[in-house]
Order: structure tokens, then sequence, then C-alpha cells
């Protein structure tokens, strides 16, 4: 039992700004994984329907199968509200405005585990995953205790909201558990799925990826179907309107203290024209260790030119056109689609 408490003061010391324990229980979401699958929500993320990581998926121990305890971690990233835009320029999800949160948890989450082999005064197994493994995070974050899942599908702790990372580290280490966090405040409230822009929030708790912005304008690699693309307003990069509307974050979100998530120059409401023209070396250089890397080059452009579409200002019209001859067949399909909205071809 001391040692569980001195964990969790140290992985706060360290800038963890939740951390609970809970044991390496088989799930209780797995049927509702499986589920979720089954009617092909999860979208081109054909990782998370792999035979291996769904076997992984129903029980902790499939990772490690000495695992005793899982330390369960949360690291608040609001940064404040998203300014509006002005001109041709897109809006970024904040919780990519600063370093790639991948690095920065798991670099502590290391850092926690030499300090716990420190204080036991021997190694200790240990795995750390950050939105890197077959793990049902959100589901081991609420069994430590640090929030309850959402109906817009997010963690939200009472007095943080949902602005959270999670990173987990499981331990071959016997810790004292935490009550799980058992009360769903969200209550009657559905600002989220009446909100979303696409209707990807297809019911409570439930996110329907293939229309999730988030998803379309990141993880899916091809064509952004044409129906939804003026859904995607000026969003370039993510989507947080299901986290803007909800009335814990509008009460309780407050800035984080971590120095790295602070808002880097051209990642909060990048210029639109810029990106269209970015080539691999250029995106190489703007956007590497950033969250923005995960979307490519094509991917990035692809979604500028959606939105450029979007604006409706004519201004755009000759950066449009030069991304006609693109190189990624892609982004000109993109392009030759905003112009058409842009400039329709008289009759």
């Amino acid at each position: 039992m001391g040692l569980t408490k001195q964990i969790k003061e140290q992985a706060r010391r360290m800038g963890f700004d939740l951390v609970g324990v809970t044991h390496p229980a088989p799930s209780t979401h797995f049927a509702f994984y499986t589920d979720y699958l089954a009617r092909g929500y999860h979208g081109k993320m054909a990782y998370l329907a792999r035979p291996d990581g769904v076997e992984k998926r129903a029980n902790p121990r499939r990772l490690m199968p000495e695992t005793h305890s899982i330390v369960a971690v949360g690291m608040n990233y609001y940064t404040g509200k998203s300014p509006p835009t002005k001109g041709l320029r897109g809006r970024v999800a904040c919780y990519a405005w600063g370093a790639d949160y991948h690095a920065v948890l798991t670099e502590r989450l290391h850092q926690l585990a030499a300090w716990i082999a420190e204080q036991v005064g021997q190694p200790v197994a240990h795995r750390v995953y950050v939105d890197t493994g077959p793990l049902l995070e959100r589901e081991l974050a609420q069994r430590a205790g640090l929030g309850w899942i959402g109906k817009n599908t997010c963690l939200i702790h009472p007095h943080l909201g949902s602005y959270l990372f999670l990173g987990e580290l499981l331990l071959d280490l016997e810790l004292k558990p935490d009550p799980p966090f058992a009360a769903d405040r969200c209550g009657t409230c559905t600002a989220c799925l009446d909100a979303c822009p696409t209707g990807a929030l297809v019911a409570p708790y439930t996110l329907d990826a293939r229309r999730c912005i988030s998803y379309l304008t990141i993880e899916h690699r091809v064509s952004i179907p044409a129906e939804l693309r003026p859904s995607l307003g000026d969003w370039v990069f993510g989507c947080d309107v299901c986290q803007q509307v909800c009335p814990w974050n509008l009460r309780f979100a407050r800035p984080t203290r971590e120095p790295a998530f602070a808002p880097r120059p051209g990642q909060v409401a990048p210029d639109l024209i810029a990106l269209l023209a970015l080539d691999d070396d250029g995106f190489r250089a703007r956007f590497r260790n950033t969250p923005l890397w995960r979307a490519r080059r094509g991917g990035l452009a692809r979604n500028a030119a959606a939105v450029l579409g979007n604006l409706g200002d004519p201004v755009a019209i000759p950066a449009l056109e030069r991304a006609l001859p693109d190189p990624e067949p892609l982004v000109a399909e993109h392009a030759a689609w905003a112009l058409e909205r842009l400039a329709p071809p008289s009759n």
C-alpha cells in the first residue's frame, strides 16, 4: 500500500494529472468492441480488427502474462479555446497544437518504471502503452478510477473534463487497486450527439468512425466521401466539436501545466494554400515529430483542398488549379472538387 501511494505521488510530480491502479482482469467491454467491429464502425483502421490484436484486447495479460498491476495515467492537454479562423486558414484539433503526445507520455512512463525499479531495488518487468497497442485504454482508465466513458466516447474526469491523453504501465508488481469510477455523469445530456457535424455519434457511447471528421482527416487514407466533404467545414486536421460542447469541459476544462503541449506556430490555424503547396520535403521539415505527421503529406493536402472548397473564397482558385497535376491523385481529385464549388462550370 505504501509503494502504491509513492508511485502515484511520483507520477504526479512527473506531470501526470491523473493516476490510478487497476488489476489486469479480462475486459468487460469486449463484447461491445467485437460488435463495434462487426458493424464496420472502425472504417479502414484494419489494425483494430486483426485477430491477434482482438484476442489481446480481451485480456491485458495476453500482452504481458506476468502483469499483476496496471498503472493508468491521464495528462490534461487543453490549452484554451480554439481561436476563430480568419481568411484561408483551417482548424486543427487542439490535441495536435503542440508536441506529439505519444513521445511525451511514453518517455514519462518509462521514467516512472525506472523510478519504481529503484524503489524496489530490482528490475521490474513492465510494458508501456500510449495509444499504441491492443489495449482498451478507456476501460482501464475507468477501472482505475480516472473517470467515466462519456456519450462522446471520451473519458471524462469530473474536475478536468475530457481533454485527456491516456497511458498505461503494465507491471510485474502487486499494487493496491483503486475502486473503479462507477458513476455515469452524462445523465440525459445529448449535447455531443446533437452537435456532431456528420452524425458520427450514431448512439450514446457509439462512434461510427466512417463519419467522424477526426477519422476522415487523419486515419482515412483514401478519398473522403463527397457527401461528407461539406461537413468538414474548416477542420483540416481532427475535430473538437463533441468536446467543445460538453458541459463538463465548458465548466471544468483548464489549461494544461505541460509545456510540451503549448501551441506551436502554424499548428493551430495553418494557412491552407501553404499546406496545399507543400511537397514531401516541405511537409517533412514542418511536421515531423508533430501530431500532424500522422495524416501524411497527401492526406493533409487533400484536407486543405476540401476545406478551401468549403470556405467558398475564389482567391483559392489559382492554388487549387496548381494542385490539379499533384503527383498524388487523391490531392488532385479533391482540388478538382473544390474548384467545382468555387467556380462551377457555366451552362
